[in-house]
Order: C-alpha cells, then structure tokens, then sequence
C-alpha cells in the first residue's frame, strides 16, 4: 500500500506545511483576510457538496468564482497580504509565542503608563482581553495593532486628543484598538459617583472575561473590574503584579481569573456600593 511507502522525508514535509498555514493562520486572526478564508471555505465546501450531488450547473458557478477570487484577492487585500509580510520578515512567523523578556516589557510599559496617568490625574480605562473576542467593541474604533509603549497609551489617553474619552483594547501581543465605546453596566446598586468611565469598565467585564482597569482623573485611583465587580484602589505593587500575570502565560489558565481575584480580595469590595 501507498501508506508504507512513506519515507521519513514525507512526515517532516507535512509538519513543516502544517506548522506554516498555522502561523500564518494566526497572522489572519482578527483581520478581513480571515472572513475571506471563511468565505471560502463556504464556497468550496458547496462545490464540493454539488460535485457530490452531481449539480453541474452549482459546481460550474462555484468553480468559476473561486478561480476569480483567486484573482481578486490580493488587489482587494493588500494591506492584510502586506502586514503578514512584514510579520514574515521580522520573523515573528517562526515564534512559538513571547519570550520572557517581551513580557516583562510589555508589562512595564503598560504599567508605567497606568501609574502617570494617576499620577497627573489622567482618566484612561484599559481592557485586557482574555478567550471572550471584543471584536464587536473594536472593530468600530480606531485599530492600532501597535507594540505597548509608555508613551503611545499617555498620548491616546492625554486629554484634548481625539481618542481619550474611548477605552484602549490591549490583547497579550499589543494594542488592539483605541477610541472603543462599550457598553454600560445595568447595575442599580453601585455608587452613584461612578461615572461613564467606571460604568463601562463594568460593562464589559459583566459581557466578557476580560479585565478592565480604570484611571479616576477626580480621585487618582486605580480600580480592576472582573466579572461585574470593582476592586478598592490598587496600590503600585498590585498594578505591577496584576499586569505582570496578564501577559504571562498564566492567563492562559482555566482557574486564572479565581487566582487573580484571591490575590485581591484583602482589596475587593464586593458590592461596588462604596466609591
């Protein structure tokens, strides 16, 4: 049989190609490119489904429009075939995930930011996103795809600009979106001197996994909002401990939101009825 004639050659080619449509997969996650392979998908799995069922007419459209998609897609995406170009030549292709050193920076810049704006009486309302997508909250607003830096998220957040009154988006790899408008918490019984920002950063943490932390510009607090509950004010250790285990790998861990909400419950007010 074929099967027994396969050398070892053949096992390492098909991990190799396996190994890079996964990559670049993972390049496509979140852009229009990644609808277009869905789009695709679809129409093959019809085309297939036709040839099957012996639909010539079905299989003939379905051929013909592959073959000019084929044509159309990189004049329609190239600013998506660009990006994964660039990500190719930087070599992130090849990167199995960040390496320690990567994550301590982007923990330090993101935390660096947070305690100016406190510092200066800067509101800014930052969402870690976790496995629950915020795609439809950003998708609206102003896509960076940026490294984290210090200075990027003090000037979106700086106020006058355009985008300091929307929340950032920031996902384990950098800066998702900023100018992001989310949604409100129904909650009736939290403290009335919660304002807009509090309220979003409690909405969206009641819809999502995620974690959002808030700059008060009228108190010069920081507060983390999990699952539809506030936090009391974090000190520096806290912010730095709390971003610290965001972009490690332990936020990839079932049981991490329980850890991170042990961690602060000495600091946790429970029914958010005290500002």
């Amino acid at each position: 049989m074929a099967f027994f004639n396969l050398r070892w050659q053949d096992f390492l080619d098909i991990l190799i190609v396996a190994f890079l449509i996964y990559r670049i997969l993972l390049l496509l996650v979140g852009t229009r490119a990644m609808q277009l392979i869905r789009g695709l998908m679809i129409i093959g799995l019809i085309g297939a489904a036709a040839n099957l069922l012996d639909l010539r007419s079905l299989s003939n459209i379905m051929g013909r429009m592959i073959g000019a998609l084929i044509i159309i897609i990189p004049i329609l995406f190239q600013p998506e075939l660009r990006r994964m170009l660039e990500e190719l030549g930087k070599g992130h292709l090849w990167k199995v995930g960040s390496s320690a050193q990567e994550i301590d920076q982007r923990a330090e810049q993101l935390t660096k930011a947070l305690l100016y704006c406190q510092s200066q009486r800067i509101g800014a309302l930052v969402v870690l996103q976790r496995d629950t997508s915020l795609k439809d909250v950003w998708r609206t607003a102003v896509l960076l795809n940026a490294d984290i830096t210090e200075e990027l998220l003090i000037s979106i957040f700086w106020p006058g600009t355009p985008l300091h009154d929307g929340a950032v988006v920031i996902d384990q790899g950098g800066i998702v979106a900023a100018g992001c408008y989310l949604p409100l918490t129904e909650k009736t019984d939290i403290s009335r001197w919660y304002g807009t920002r509090h309220r979003a950063a409690l909405g969206v943490s009641e819809m999502s996994d995620s974690i959002a932390i808030v700059v008060s510009e009228e108190r010069g607090e920081i507060k983390a909002a999990v699952a539809g509950h506030f936090s009391r004010p974090l000190s520096e250790a806290q912010v730095r401990k709390l971003c610290s285990h965001y972009f490690s790998h332990e936020a990839k861990e079932t049981n991490f939101m329980e850890r991170l909400r042990g961690e602060l419950k000495q600091q946790w007010s429970g029914g958010d009825k005290n500002a």
